[in-house]
């Protein structure tokens, strides 16, 4: 059987509402440029914890943080994701009912408001200085039971893993303070209590330790600014389904290459559509760049910018040929 299709863009989880602005002058403060280090964990945690919340939702539980003190938090999609009911519980006790919620399945990433204001905002910090080596704490909902911290090192920067099918989280932070269930989209943050990641993944195999990641704020910021300003993230468009190619599938379907990015759908009007693609062409070049997958195909699309041609090559049977896209501006993702 082929890994699942990979829509482009992919589409919101249905807790999203319509998008819309939630403030259509957002601009995220410029983060703090390394401030002074605290004494210890005691003093980051007194610092960070009353901008740390508990997330329940009908599907599991999470963590966020709060990025405006008028009621906006950050989480991660995955926490949000296909729940019909989301409870926030701030470090005072006082819990609120989501209002809205904003998701980019792409980055893992969500927003999420209350109706609350003047609350305890956390800062940012400046992820362009961060070294391996460097001491970090882990704040929140671990496992359910309530708001707490872990503390650890960075022990790499600037890794991808990949998540799913056509999806890789990029620029991430590594570190080997302890990532439990429920520290999802809870902020790590840096000595100086400024949130430098967002806590998205940890590696669970047999015999790994000490594996966990977050989402770097360099990454994060731009993001959580279009998810406040136009409700979705906008990113260029081919308009196509995507499924990998590998041996099997290649076997399965009497494909021309055991690797490559095969069309499951083409939308109509898109680019894709315009420049002839069909449904069972693969994918193996976009520019100069060699496909392998669907993953590398969207990490691809969506370096260049919204008006740029490029040119795509594909397999279609036994044949080998080449088209050019223009790309365009990705529509917002369905209700």
């Amino acid at each position: 059987m082929p890994p699942p299709d990979v829509e482009e863009p992919l589409p919101s989880a249905p807790a999203a509402t319509n998008p819309a602005p939630i403030d259509p002058e957002q601009a995220s403060p410029p983060p703090c440029n390394g401030g002074e280090p605290l004494p210890d964990f005691v003093a980051v945690v007194e610092k960070v914890k009353p901008s740390v919340v508990a997330i329940q939702t009908d599907v599991g539980a999470g963590s966020g943080w709060i990025i405006r003190e008028d009621g906006i938090i950050v989480t991660n999609n995955h926490v949000v994701t296909g729940a019909q009911t989301i409870a926030v519980t701030l470090d005072d006790g006082s819990t609120f009912a989501a209002e809205e919620v904003r998701t980019d399945p792409l980055t893992d990433l969500a927003v999420v408001t209350i109706g609350a204001e003047d609350l305890p905002a956390a800062e940012t910090g400046n992820c362009e200085i961060l070294k391996v080596g460097q001491p970090v704490a882990a704040i929140g909902n671990a496992l359910g039971l309530g708001i707490r911290m872990t503390g650890g090192w960075i022990s790499r920067l600037g890794v991808s893993i990949p998540v799913s099918a056509g999806q890789t989280l990029d620029d991430l932070i590594e570190t080997d303070a302890a990532i439990n269930p429920g520290n999802s989209g809870g902020p790590l943050v840096n000595m100086a209590g400024e949130v430098i990641g967002i806590t998205s993944v940890k590696v669970s195999q047999v015999g790994v330790e000490g594996l966990g990641y977050a989402i770097s704020m360099t990454t994060a910021k731009d993001v959580i600014d279009q998810l406040i300003l136009k409700g979705y993230v906008t990113r260029t468009y081919l308009g196509v389904g995507l499924s990998d190619v590998n041996s099997l599938v290649a076997f399965f379907n009497n494909l021309a290459v055991d690797k490559g990015a095969l069309v499951t759908r083409v939308a109509s009007g898109s680019p894709a559509d315009e420049a002839g693609l069909e449904e069972g062409d693969v994918i193996v070049q976009l520019d100069n760049e060699e496909i392998t997958n669907s993953g590398e195909l969207l990490k691809a699309i969506h370096s260049h910018s919204i008006g740029e041609t490029v040119e795509i090559v594909y397999w279609r049977g036994d044949t080998r040929d080449t088209t050019q896209a223009t790309l365009i501006e990705s529509p917002p993702p369905s209700p």
